[in-house]
């Protein structure tokens, strides 16, 4: 099972989710660090970044099996869906941990309000191969 994007900015918005990219070149293809979104309440912050194409890693397609889409909530924890048991072990096989430390795959927006993801630099799937 792959994530898939979800249509940003759509009709029943009622989050405004802002991406902080330190990478914007790796996960973006552009210079632009900051996104801005609208997405809607029962959607997780993985499918939304892939929806404003913002390519967070997420190797094992999105199921909590791996930790390469760890990114660092900055503002609305409290939206979000508690961590689980199998997210906190994840999160802990991930570089850079910290207090904020969650999966986007994980983080099913429960309420209305502003959220702030940091997506950190080496967020990327070192064994990608590049196209020829």
């Amino acid at each position: 099972m792959h994530t898939h994007g979800v249509k940003v900015n759509a009709g029943s918005a009622t989050n405004t989710i802002k991406y902080i990219c330190e990478d914007p070149q790796a996960v973006t293809g552009t210079d632009q660090k900051e996104h801005i979104i609208n997405g809607e309440v029962g959607h997780n912050l993985l499918e939304f970044a892939l929806g404003a194409d913002i390519n967070i890693e997420h190797a094992c397609g999105g199921v909590c099996a791996c930790s390469t889409c760890h990114v660092y909530i900055e503002e609305g924890m409290d939206l979000l869906s508690e961590s689980t048991e199998a997210e906190e072990d994840r999160v802990e096989e991930a570089p850079g941990i910290r207090r904020n430390s969650r999966l986007a795959c994980q983080c099913e927006i429960k309420k209305c309000g502003k959220i702030t993801v940091r997506v950190p630099a080496w967020n990327r799937n070192a064994v990608k191969e590049i196209p020829h």
